[in-house]
């Protein structure tokens, strides 16, 4: 199936291992042009050497996301002096940073989980949004998690975050519907990956404490991959996917019980 998407630009946070890398290749894939950032200059490079097999432009920018307007429009910024006006964003960045309970967290930690989880990726959607308005034609993706849609044990902060991006996802979704934007939300199960906090678990636990979590959660037998997420991420931003928006599409293999 052709996207239709050849030639477009897309910005990816993070974008150099895990689901933004996978979201990465499947885009470059369609003739993407991507830029994307990490903290890393090992992680920029790797990932430059990949682009480099593929005929599109890209960029790699040493960034840090972080809740902050100033920096995160340098990011755009600095994409679009490269790569030209952003059609694509995927809001990728995240993750629970040991949060804890709600009675058991403090407030800080609450804050600094939802900066990395909401506050920045709902800033990213407000800057580019305006020249995808002005162009009529844009597609937003927001790696959200199954335990924004579910309870998923004492991340509190993780779960509240998550869940906000998904409000806020359905929220532009409706203000956009009629603009040439879609907006929509991915909510990945338990995929392992390289460097991720599931291959962590996997490494640093006793071999019956992951198969007792596999076989208690994980209808298929085994942790997802991401894959499957790099080609969602691809098929919502293609011209097919029109009609898709507001939306949160579980990719989790079975994992999560909710019906809905």
């Amino acid at each position: 199936m052709d996207l239709g998407i050849k030639g477009k630009n897309a910005l990816i946070t993070g974008g150099t291992r895990g689901l933004g890398l996978a979201s990465l290749k499947s885009l470059s894939n369609e003739g993407v042009n991507v830029a994307f950032c990490s903290r890393s200059d090992e992680g920029l490079n790797e990932t430059s050497q990949i682009l480099n097999k593929k005929n599109v432009k890209y960029i790699g920018i040493k960034h840090e996301i972080k809740n902050d307007i100033d920096s995160l429009n340098e990011l755009v910024n600095n994409a679009e002096k490269n790569i030209g006006n952003i059609d694509i964003l995927v809001n990728n960045v995240g993750g629970s940073l040991g949060s804890d309970s709600l009675l058991n967290d403090d407030i800080e930690n609450y804050e600094r989980v939802f900066n990395l989880n909401f506050w920045a990726s709902l800033k990213l959607m407000k800057i580019v949004s305006k020249k995808m308005i002005d162009n009529k034609w844009g597609r937003i993706i927001n790696i959200s998690s199954i335990f924004g849609r579910e309870y998923g044990g004492k991340s509190s902060s993780y779960m509240s975050s998550k869940a906000s991006l998904i409000a806020a996802t359905k929220h532009m979704a409706i203000e956009t519907a009629k603009t040439g934007i879609t907006v929509n939300s991915i909510a990945p199960g338990s995929i392992k990956h390289d460097g991720g906090s599931w291959e962590k678990f996997v490494e640093n636990s006793p071999k019956e404490v992951v198969d007792d979590f596999i076989s208690q959660n994980l209808p298929m037998g085994d942790f997802g991959k991401p894959e499957p997420v790099g080609e969602m991420v691809a098929f919502l931003s293609s011209i097919q996917a029109f009609t898709i928006t507001g939306t949160c599409i579980n990719i989790d293999a079975g994992q999560s019980s909710s019906l809905f």
